[in-house]
């Protein structure tokens, strides 16, 4: 009789174990569900990040442009990463051909991971709002920017500062953020 209630004991204290390691597992993983996971550099930290030179080759030239010459054209220079497979990017585009209008705003876009047909392909279908299209075929450039996936918008001015970090695509509240900051 005592030999099955040390039993009976040991399984009552192992199922007790075994149901406070998995309440504890659930509220880790439910707090950790939680939290947003949204990893980039913070552009307000009263810090200035600025872009580095690089040159990629232009998608309807094969020319080699430099970033830095690019940038110092204009006063305001909008660097989208954008790609042809990218659904979101076809979102944007009209936005970006509306921002194509401003006089001292040019839009350089860095097509990324993309095959050069399928990215004419897509700006022909959808619009080209681009002055310049620098190709990113290997993805490497886009990440030493500071980008984490496409559509990616970097406002920069011609000292290659960056003024505003987009990620995702652009809407209308970020195109009244921009006009704020060019018209400034």
């Amino acid at each position: 009789m005592c030999l099955q209630y040390l039993i009976k004991q040991k399984k009552i204290i192992f199922s007790l174990i075994l149901l406070v390691i998995l309440l504890i597992s659930f509220f880790i993983f439910n707090k950790a569900l939680k939290n947003e996971n949204v990893y980039f550099p913070k552009l307000n930290d009263n810090k200035d990040y600025y872009i580095e030179d690089f040159s990629l080759p232009e998608l309807f030239t094969n020319e080699k442009l430099s970033i830095k010459q690019l940038l110092e054209k204009k006063d305001f220079s909008i660097v989208n990463i954008w790609a042809s497979w990218c659904v979101p990017c076809e979102k944007e585009n009209s936005f970006l051909i509306s921002l194509s209008n401003f006089d001292n705003l040019q839009i350089i876009g860095v097509n990324y991971k993309d095959r050069n047909k399928n990215a004419k392909s897509f700006l022909n279908k959808f619009g080209n709002p681009f002055n310049y299209n620098l190709v990113d075929a290997n993805g490497t450039t886009s990440i030493i920017l500071g980008a984490y996936g496409v559509p990616e918008t970097f406002l920069i001015n011609k000292n290659k500062k960056i003024l505003l970090k987009i990620i995702g695509p652009i809407n209308n509240n970020h195109l009244n953020e921009i006009n704020s900051i060019i018209k400034k």
